[in-house]
């Protein structure tokens, strides 16, 4: 009784964590489907493991009518695990859900085969499921993994990695959030170097203007690295090279006076 009341507490905190719009704990308690659902869920759960399963399953139509959201009483929950607005959710009799994990409304935690057994998926800790995506089968998907929004996932999922699209794809795994990010700093450093900061310090984002510039970048740099090895070579053969300093770029902003100046010209 005390490890549910204290998974019960926590359940409520981690709404104040990842909802902006929660003001206090009152409103959480009496307004809040999501958590209504998990405590529905606590409790069927529990009576599922005694091996009351009529009643376990009972109470798990009750959810579902009063939020909206079907938790089979055979799903086993890890804590802190938070359901946001939550309408439409739907979570299979053999899913797994690990620690501190988020799904939006919408979501599908479900199977796809009709025999007995595993058939629905395992979430490891830290998981995000955006709105409207299915998961399907008895796949595991990785610690700290993102679900993109509508997304269909019927295959197994990296730790820490990005999931889009129909059917799901990985569009970032954990080795290439890592070189990623190192190859953002080696931008930001080089483009100081050269003195032009407009784009290197630019995010990941699909803009391509900044991809094509974020590219001429990763290319000089390229470049510089292959001249600093030539120069290095050519002084052990004892050459003298004078290194003059890069010269500052300025900054990368449209002169209005041109346009001014383009304005006055006569028409011809």
């Amino acid at each position: 009784m005390i490890n549910f009341i204290k998974t019960v507490k926590e359940d409520i905190a981690c709404v104040f964590e990842r909802d902006p719009a929660a003001r206090n704990v009152f409103e959480v308690l009496t307004t809040y489907p999501g958590i209504h659902a998990i405590f529905f869920h606590r409790v069927s759960h529990g009576l599922w493991r005694w091996k009351i399963k009529w009643l376990a399953r009972v109470i798990s139509n009750i959810a579902r009518w009063t939020t909206g959201i079907e938790i089979h009483p055979g799903a086993t929950i890890g804590r802190r695990f938070f359901i946001d607005h939550g309408m439409g959710v739907v979570i299979g009799e053999t899913a797994e859900i690990g620690n501190d994990c988020t799904i939006y409304h919408g979501v599908t935690l479900g199977g796809t085969s009709w025999s007995k057994g595993k058939r629905h998926p395992t979430l490891g800790d830290f998981v995000v499921i955006g709105a409207g995506a299915k998961v399907l089968g008895p796949i595991t998907v990785g610690m700290a993994a993102r679900i993109g929004s509508n997304a269909v996932v019927v295959k197994d999922v990296p730790e820490e990695a990005t999931v889009v699209g129909v059917p799901g794809r990985i569009i970032r795994s954990k080795e290439e959030k890592a070189e990623a990010t190192a190859k953002q700093k080696q931008r930001e450093q080089f483009a100081e170097k050269l003195g032009f900061d407009a784009y290197g310090a630019t995010k990941d984002m699909p803009d391509p203007v900044a991809t094509a510039i974020n590219n001429m970048l990763d290319h000089i740099h390229a470049m510089d690295s292959q001249m600093v090895n030539m120069c290095k070579s050519l002084k052990q053969l004892g050459s003298e090279i004078d290194i003059e300093k890069l010269p500052h770029l300025g900054p990368c902003e449209i002169d209005d006076q041109a346009y001014e100046q383009e304005d006055e010209k006569p028409l011809e």
